[in-house]
């Protein structure tokens, strides 16, 4: 028998958690297929459409863009259902995953700001400000590569399946969404479920935790950087960013690191604490919305991709500040 602790445990970091990002991932699935059922994505994608034509990007990739600034769950379904009926090759959702970046950071850019701002003041405002830097940079290099690798027939508006009765079109979208959605999710369940069990055992385990341990404790090429910012990294990488916002926030307030020192040591650990956290936190959910192997291919780009562009931004912003 699990006794009541165990069992308060287990609901609180395993059964809610997972049920909270099933529910999450079921939102989004209904959004994006009843938004394609609607054959709204053209109408979506003209926000992005000056970007996607350059870079001969789907109307659907435009769409999931849009969608992204909103949930990043709802655009990568999209993206999914758009791959798995072949209106997307292989190529283009590597590049519309990746260029996705840019709106992704934006979801994420309120509570980035009001937790940087209390704590390290005006630096917070140039490290945001480099990371979405960063994010842009990514967004211009896919639109680019994506001309380069990609038909200028692509940008062609393509019908999504089982277009919408035009006199009916809200029922006939919200049957056709429900069919597919009633398919789609035990997929995704299917997956998702196992997945994010395996990774809770390994985080228990202390997997996760001896990982983030070992990168903390070989940072010895960082020895250019001073002790302070040593510390920094430390928190930044094993624990979160938390941490180390307010290890590099008690160093600025005393006067033992300048702006530029923390600007810098929080771009590095960005660097290197994000490729962890991925793989622990988004692997579980885009496995299930794409399959593991392509989930992992997709991460694997997108990180790389990530890193250096902020990378590109750190030595450009140490350059400039020298």
């Amino acid at each position: 028998m699990i006794s009541h602790d165990t069992f308060i445990h287990l609901w609180l970091h395993l059964g809610w958690p997972l049920l909270r990002l099933l529910i999450f991932l079921a939102i989004g699935l209904l959004a994006a297929l009843f938004i394609e059922s609607l054959n709204w994505t053209r109408k979506m994608a003209m926000v992005a459409q000056p970007l996607t034509r350059f870079g001969h990007l789907s109307p659907l990739t435009g769409a999931a863009f849009s969608m992204c600034f909103f949930s990043g769950i709802a655009a990568n379904t999209m993206l999914a259902e758009g791959y798995n009926t072949k209106q997307l090759s292989r190529k283009e959702l590597i590049l519309a995953n990746l260029f996705n970046s840019l709106p992704a950071n934006f979801l994420h850019l309120p509570t980035t700001f009001f937790i940087a701002v209390p704590i390290i003041k005006g630096a917070a405002f140039i490290y945001i400000g480099l990371t979405v830097s960063a994010a842009i940079v990514r967004t211009l290099c896919i639109a680019l590569l994506g001309r380069i690798l990609l038909p200028a027939t692509n940008a062609e508006a393509v019908q999504a399946e089982l277009p919408p009765d035009s006199s009916h079109p809200f029922r006939s979208a919200l049957q056709n969404t429900l069919k597919r959605f009633k398919r789609r999710i035990r997929k995704i369940v299917s997956y998702t479920v196992p997945i994010y069990i395996f990774f809770y055992y390994l985080a228990e385990a202390g997997f996760f935790t001896a990982a983030d341990r070992f990168m903390a404790q070989h940072l010895s090429w960082l020895a250019w950087l001073s002790p302070q910012a040593i510390s920094i990294l430390t928190f930044q990488v094993a624990a979160e960013f938390t941490a180390g916002l307010a290890a590099a926030g008690s160093l600025l307030a005393n006067g033992s690191m300048s702006i530029r020192e923390i600007v810098l040591v929080l771009l590095i650990g960005n660097i290197l604490s994000s490729p962890i956290r991925a793989v622990r936190h988004q692997y579980p959910y885009y496995a299930g919305i794409f399959k593991p192997v392509l989930a992992a291919e997709l991460l694997f780009f997108s990180q790389g991709f990530r890193a250096i562009s902020i990378a590109f931004v750190t030595i450009l912003y140490y350059i400039i500040t020298v």
